[in-house]
């Protein structure tokens, strides 16, 4: 949709079609009939604060007999007249301004979540976006830097335009949240290129991170990985006690979703969602200290045996003497040694009862000089002369299966070796 460059959609225009009324403003456009559009806010809150830190303002729209009107068929009736989307983009957030300003106090601060559609978004330096949204701020009293524009991820292939358009609204002091990350075809190049101060992970993820505990586990690394891009991480749509726990668990920053608090006319106030999230803080305690026990207890006869081989090794005990303890545990796969390089001395010692090797992976069965100085259980080893040390669950390259593995550094005959032992994780 390509959008005309004559002047439109003024802020006196759009501020006319506001009306006060008790308790805050409703607004009505002549181009939506009789349409009568008013503000809903779902409180954002952070974790860690355990306290609400802003709100979402979305769109609610009902008819002249009182009945509800779906916003997305709101916004499909003006999708194809850029005029028109223009238009009601901009009512929309001087209404939810409005509104916000209203309710606005020292016991509801925090930011104002604000959605943008892709195209309005990229169009707003010709037409004037900023100055409408400065104009806007101005009449409500809300400095621009409370506010935190929301866009659609994947609502936009011009990667170059969209950098251009965040850098826009960002210059006026605005944050900027990638909105629905990790649905469709998500990009992490976006994040990297263009920086924005959050990212909220679509509902998609938490759901099925809910249902497959290795999905956690990759939405515990997407969450570092989104972290180590510069980005504070929002999930929404969390409906569960399981999916709250799971975003606290992933190290997320911030949460939203009907668990925590629904959309509703009014702000939240400082007090809002404690005793939810301290209650996730204490199941949180009891889980994280009931899987460290289970953990440890299911590691220690391996972590004892790698021991042992590793004060054999240096006795000058040959490696299937050293190592034939750990090899005899349930969970054994493999032994190997590791020279001060990283790089592997001779073959991978296997565990006589070792499940068959998937045919399709053959090429990386034979790891003779292989060098795993990149590994951390190799770099911690050496960081940790003579203490065992375990990973967490990775999955191997040698065998690609999903494994823990662990590694003790030793002395022999004057060279620094590491004896390194991997155990199939499958719980």
């Amino acid at each position: 949709m390509s959008a005309p460059h004559h002047p439109s959609c003024s802020f006196d225009e759009i501020g006319a079609c506001l009306q006060a009324v008790p308790g805050g403003w409703q607004a009505r456009n002549p181009q939506l009939g009789q349409i009568t559009l008013s503000s809903h806010f779902q409180p954002i809150f952070s974790l860690s604060h355990r306290r609400p830190i802003g709100h979402e303002a979305l769109m609610r729209a009902h008819n002249p007999e009182g009945w509800n009107i779906s916003p997305l068929e709101v916004l499909d009736s003006v999708s194809h007249n850029f005029e028109q989307l223009l238009g009601l983009d901009r009512l929309c957030r001087a209404l939810h301004l409005a509104n916000f300003a209203s309710m606005s106090t020292d016991q509801a601060p925090g930011w104002l979540f604000l959605n943008m559609n892709a195209e309005v978004f990229l169009h707003s330096q010709t037409r004037g976006g900023r100055d409408f949204l400065l104009q806007a701020c101005k009449q409500a009293h809300v400095a621009p830097q409370r506010l935190v524009i929301e866009v659609l991820e994947n609502a936009v292939q011009d990667i170059t335009r969209l950098q251009e358009a965040v850098a826009y609204f960002r210059d006026m002091g605005c944050l900027i949240a990638l909105d629905d990350f990790g649905a469709g075809h998500s990009n992490f190049d976006r994040v990297w290129r263009l920086k924005p101060e959050i990212v909220k992970l679509d509902r998609s993820l938490i759901v099925s991170a809910a249902a497959d505990s290795k999905l956690r586990r990759f939405m515990a690394q997407m969450v570092q990985l989104l972290h180590e891009a510069g980005a504070m991480v929002l999930v929404e749509g969390i409906e569960t006690s399981l999916e709250a726990y799971i975003a606290l668990e992933g190290d997320v920053d911030f949460v939203q979703g009907y668990y925590f608090g629904r959309p509703a006319p009014q702000l939240v106030t400082l007090g809002a969602g404690e005793a939810t999230i301290d209650g996730l803080w204490k199941d949180f305690d009891h889980m994280w200290r009931d899987e460290k026990n289970s953990y440890q207890e299911a590691v220690a006869p391996y972590i004892n045996a790698i021991g042992y081989a590793s004060v054999l090794l240096s006795a000058g005990r040959c490696l299937e003497e050293a190592c034939a303890s750990f090899l005899d545990l349930p969970q054994a796969d493999f032994c190997y040694v590791l020279d001060a390089s990283g790089q592997q001395i001779g073959t991978n010692l296997y565990a006589q009862v070792h499940p068959a090797c998937d045919i399709r992976f053959a090429p990386l069965a034979d790891a003779r000089s292989a060098r795993w100085a990149r590994r951390p259980y190799f770099r911690r080893a050496l960081e940790n002369f003579g203490k065992v040390q375990v990973t967490r669950p990775y999955l191997s390259v040698s065998s690609a299966q999903l494994c823990v593995t662990l590694s003790a550094s030793f002395k022999v005959n004057g060279e620094t070796r590491v004896i390194c032992g991997d155990i199939i994780w499958n719980r």
